[in-house]
């Protein structure tokens, strides 16, 4: 069995992983990216980036690119589908100190990671090698090592570090011994990708749908007419027959449901508020979703896993540069956990229970206060200034040589 040894081991090719491979080349660091689809994949994900997140791209030289790509929007609004009611807010009234974009960006997070990797590519010692599964994990203080399903049999990688940012199922996470403690959300999210005329109803690029049985978040995915449209349903109902209950489900949504629709696609999946005990173990890492996760109301998810992508490859690219000690992947992993733990978790828990609050009085306090809020800018229930609050304090790291 051949053994390769590269420097850095990234574990799953989505938009954490290619980013912190990014953070990490940019340092001068041989990055090698493994992947068990054939592709990136395509179907429904995040679409949404706050200006935190903007800020993130700028440092990694992929800000213009993203503004030419993706739908810039500054808007917020929350329907009550029972009364009609809707609340606005937009983000340039209640900027942060210090923000450096006054907008975020719509655009699908498959067209991120190929942008990622267009830049990836014309870096040396990067490489993104798909159809490559991770079926055993090993490391001896030294080395970590990776026994990997290829195409052409099995292949033995050997690095400094293996980072596991493989999603919620994560193989490295099991592998490496760490439970995913939290739980399991009793619905079941169905995100949807349809055609239709949401701006001519009153409807910004951004909105969430307050219902107790019909909530649903509604958000453009970017210049062209194709909005993301999730909502969700009892688990217990059979995934298989999910698109003979959409059009049941879309007459109760859409602000007129006469008006003709297109499905470009679907995805079900369970969602969860679960995260690791440690995002470290020896020289294994985790970022993203392998690390924690969290239902997608809010937007909270991404925004959170690509700080984790900037963290760790500012941290790990010290270690390796000599410019830290080994502790500070200890502060990256302590310190990303307390943010999940205390403010994203809480925060997109409190914004499901709001979208889908089944109490009538409780629905009624929320709607005041969140019309009260929006008075002042709408600051405390608008996910993109929350999104400042997931940063964390700053890593123990000095800075890059000039």
């Amino acid at each position: 069995m051949s053994v390769v040894s590269r420097q850095i081991i990234v574990v799953g090719a989505g938009p954490v992983g290619l980013l912190t491979a990014l953070g990490l080349a940019r340092q001068g660091v041989e990055v090698t990216v493994l992947d068990s689809e054939p592709e990136v994949v395509r179907s429904p994900r995040a679409a949404v980036y706050f200006h935190t997140t903007i800020s993130i791209l700028k440092k990694l030289g992929l800000s213009d690119e993203a503004h030419e790509i993706g739908l810039t929007s500054t808007e917020f609004k929350m329907h009550w589908l029972e009364t009609g009611e809707v609340m606005s807010s937009d983000m340039r009234d209640a900027l942060e100190p210090g923000q450096e974009f006054d907008h975020n960006l719509h655009f699908g997070q498959h067209i991120l990671a190929e942008l990622v990797m267009r830049h990836l590519a014309l870096l040396p010692n990067t490489e993104v090698l798909w159809n490559h599964t991770v079926k055993a994990l090993g490391q001896d203080g030294r080395k970590a090592r990776v026994l990997v399903d290829t195409e052409d049999g099995e292949v033995t990688f050997e690095a400094d570090w293996i980072i596991g940012t493989d999603g919620a199922r994560s193989t490295v996470r099991k592998l490496a011994g760490l439970p995913f403690e939290g739980f399991t959300w009793p619905d079941r999210f169905v995100a949807t990708n349809i055609e239709y005329p949401f701006l001519d109803f009153g409807f910004c690029n951004a909105n969430m749908v307050v219902d107790p049985v019909n909530w649903a978040v509604i958000g453009r995915l970017g210049r062209e007419n194709l909005w993301r449209l999730t909502y969700g349903e009892d688990a217990e109902l059979s995934e298989a027959s999910i698109l003979e209950r959409l059009p049941e489900r879309f007459a109760a949504i859409l602000p007129d449901p006469s008006v003709p629709y297109r499905i470009d696609n679907f995805s079900p999946y369970r969602v969860h508020q679960r995260c690791a005990p440690s995002f470290r173990v020896e020289r294994v890492l985790l970022a993203g979703d392998a690390a924690h996760a969290c239902n997608p109301c809010g937007g909270l998810g991404l925004t959170g896993g690509v700080i984790d992508a900037d963290t760790l490859s500012d941290t790990l690219g010290a270690v390796i540069a000599g410019r830290a000690n080994e502790g500070v992947l200890d502060f990256y992993s302590a310190e990303r956990r307390r943010v999940f733990l205390e403010v994203t978790s809480p925060m997109s828990t409190n914004f499901k229970r709001l979208l889908s609050e089944s109490d009538p009085a409780r629905r009624q306090q929320d709607k005041a206060e969140m019309f009260a809020q929006a008075d002042k800018g709408g600051a405390e229930v608008r996910a993109s200034s929350l999104a400042e609050l997931i940063k964390g304090a700053a890593m123990p790291v000095g800075p890059l040589a000039a």
